[in-house]
C-alpha cells in the first residue's frame, strides 16, 4: 500500500493534469484570415461569434469593429447578431438582417441591405438592388451620429432573410 506522500503526489498530478486540459480546452484558437484579412469564423448565431470575428480583425480594423458593434448595439437595443459567410450580421427578430460587416485589405465595408431607403442614402453603390455601402478606411473620420441614424432607420425596415 502506498504511503501518504505517494498518495498526495498522485492527487497533485491528477489536479495538474485536469487544470492543463481545462486551460487547453478554453484557450482561444488562432483564427485564419481569408483574402483581404477577413476573419474566417464558423456560421453561428449570437453575440459570441460576432465578438470572435471582431477580436480576429487585423490591426486598426479591430478598433473600428468594436466601435461599429457598440454603435449598432446602442442604436438598436436587443439587436440580433450572427456570423454567416464570414461576416457579422445584425438584425431584428422576425424582421431579418438589416446590416452586414466585411473586412477587405484596405477598408471595412458596412452593408445596409435596404440602404436606398435610408436618408441620406449611404454613399457606396451596389450591384444588389436596394443595398448601399459605407466603406471605412484607416484614415477616415467615422461620423458616429450619421452611422447611428442609418442603423436606427435600417432596423425599422424589413430585413433580408438569409
Amino acid at each position: 500500500m502506498p504511503g501518504k506522500t505517494a498518495q498526495k503526489k498522485v492527487k497533485v498530478a491528477k489536479k495538474t493534469a485536469a487544470k492543463k486540459s481545462t486551460v487547453k480546452a478554453t484557450r482561444p484558437r488562432k483564427v485564419a484570415l481569408l483574402s483581404g484579412g477577413n476573419p474566417q469564423i464558423a456560421k453561428a448565431y449570437g453575440d459570441a461569434p460576432v465578438q470572435a470575428y471582431i477580436e480576429a480583425m487585423p490591426g486598426w480594423k479591430r478598433d473600428v469593429g468594436l466601435r461599429l458593434d457598440a454603435i449598432i448595439s446602442r442604436a438598436v437595443p436587443g439587436v440580433h447578431k450572427a456570423v454567416k459567410w464570414n461576416s457579422p450580421l445584425y438584425g431584428v427578430e422576425g424582421q431579418g438582417w438589416f446590416l452586414g460587416v466585411h473586412c477587405f485589405t484596405k477598408y471595412i465595408k458596412v452593408a445596409f441591405f435596404r440602404g436606398t431607403s435610408l436618408r441620406p442614402v449611404p454613399p457606396g453603390e451596389s450591384k444588389n438592388e436596394g443595398t448601399r455601402y459605407l466603406d471605412i478606411r484607416e484614415s477616415d473620420a467615422l461620423d458616429e451620429a450619421q452611422l447611428a441614424a442609418w442603423v436606427k432607420q435600417a432596423s425599422q425596415l424589413p430585413g433580408e432573410r438569409m
